[in-house]
């Protein structure tokens, strides 16, 4: 029986204290009349005039954390041993993830996570923090240096930031090859570089747009997109993860096919399908459009492959997805079955 690690436990287990302050009014903020924070708000500035990124900011509702491939024109941009690897990762049913086994996430803490998805940036004339509430922290510096010619490899890398004009770009460098740019398994080399760029619009929302470049795995650079919004009047919650280390090895295994199934049917699921109902924060940690699609064979959603069990059912690094029928033999719908519920999808024309 094939037993998948799934959203709710790859991202660790957390024990959560201390909330004495998650609706303490947070001071010194623009509010409306009615007391509520102002977003509209223009941006503040520092003493020297540049926008201060300061605060407790949310990323928008994104799937880029499972999977970085969300967009079909970027499908093929990884190079064949990275594109291996991935693969391999995915019917390995992501046992391997480092953030399964209490390691820190890498890259991927630009995205957040589920439940535990602020952080806060802290801002001075020559330095920027992050504090990731999913737990480990960034340092930013923006007094002049350069990044490391031969850095130590490490797990979050080196950052250095300058402004173009009122755009903070920080470049990061230095990370080891351990960890992963999404949870399905997308891998780097040590040779990554990533560009963020922080424009804040307002006050209550900053644009982010993230350029990852790895030439050992990427056949060209790849850019995505994503708004922060400021978080008002809570605070951080402390985050341990401490217990998957011991039980991913009783949750996951290799994805097997029990059936073959004739590429005539495999066609038949292939298209695109939109979220109907589920547990929200589900649907949008996997998206809410997924595209189905045959490649030499095999059956993927989005970049990921579908491992049958039956003509109907498949097993995948998502969970198990199951397709439904008419009376006429046409697909109406699938199912994703996940730790969080059951998402359903409805087939688009």
């Amino acid at each position: 029986m094939i037993r998948i690690l799934t959203a709710a436990l790859t991202v660790g287990l957390s024990v959560c204290v201390g909330a004495q302050w998650l609706e303490f009014p947070t001071p010194g903020i623009p509010r409306t009349a009615d007391g509520k924070p102002n977003r509209s708000a223009p941006a503040p500035r520092t003493h020297d005039g540049k926008p201060d990124l300061s605060g407790l900011w949310e990323p928008d509702e994104s799937p880029y954390r499972f999977d970085i491939i969300q967009d079909l024109k970027d499908e093929g941009i990884f190079r064949p041993n990275a594109e291996a690897l991935f693969l391999k990762r995915a019917l390995d049913l992501r046992r391997d993830n480092p953030v399964t086994h209490c390691l820190p996430p890498g890259p991927m803490a630009i995205f957040a996570a589920g439940a535990t998805r602020l952080y806060r940036i802290i801002q001075s004339p020559n330095i920027m923090a992050l504090l990731y509430e999913l737990g480990g922290f960034r340092q930013i510096y923006t007094d002049g240096r350069p990044l490391p010619k031969d850095p130590n490899p490490t797990w979050m890398g080196y950052s250095v930031g300058h402004w173009e004009g009122d755009t903070l770009v920080v470049e990061s460098a230095g990370f080891n090859d351990k960890t992963w740019l999404d949870m399905v398994g997308h891998p780097h080399s040590e040779q990554l570089r990533v560009t963020e760029r922080f424009h804040r619009v307002d006050f209550g929302h900053i644009q982010l747009q993230v350029t990852y470049d790895d030439a050992e795995t990427l056949n060209t650079p790849l850019t995505v997109s994503l708004g922060l919004n400021y978080a008002a009047d809570t605070d951080l919650l402390e985050y341990v993860c401490n217990e998957n280390e011991k039980d991913t090895p009783h949750l996951v295994d290799t994805a097997r096919a029990v059936a073959q199934v004739p590429a005539s049917v495999l066609a038949r699921y292939a298209g695109a399908y939109k979220y109907r109902g589920g547990p929200p924060a589900a649907a949008t940690f996997f998206g809410r459009t997924q595209i189905v699609s045959v490649n030499q064979g095999h059956l993927y959603m989005k970049d990921f492959p579908l491992v049958p069990q039956t003509e109907t059912r498949f097993d995948s690094t998502a969970g198990t997805i199951e397709f439904f029928l008419d009376a006429s033999g046409k697909v109406t719908h699938l199912i994703l079955s996940a730790a969080e519920g059951d998402l359903t999808y409805d087939r688009k024309p």
